[in-house]
């Protein structure tokens, strides 16, 4: 299964926050237009684009501020990877 970039992870989550800007390595808790609604939101989108990943919100149990996309991105794969 091929996941989306980690920089395409970032634009989802600016896009369903409305954030001007999210790099893959900024941090995601430091961004003020970002709360956990948005990460609720832009997960649900992620499970419906890819069911078999077993995503869930698990991801952000240990967020801190300085959990970055890519760190999300390498949960993801390491799901990936799990499953296979």
């Amino acid at each position: 299964m091929e996941l989306p970039t980690v920089e395409e992870l970032a634009g989802q989550l600016a896009a369903v926050s409305g954030a001007a800007e999210l790099g893959p390595d900024d941090a995601i808790q430091r961004n003020s237009d970002i709360d956990s609604l948005d990460l609720m939101e832009w997960l649900y989108g992620f499970q419906n684009n890819y069911p078999g990943v077993g995503a869930d919100e698990s991801l952000f149990n240990d967020m801190d501020d300085t959990t970055t996309m890519r760190d999300v991105h390498a949960k993801l794969v390491a799901l990936v990877q799990k499953a296979a």
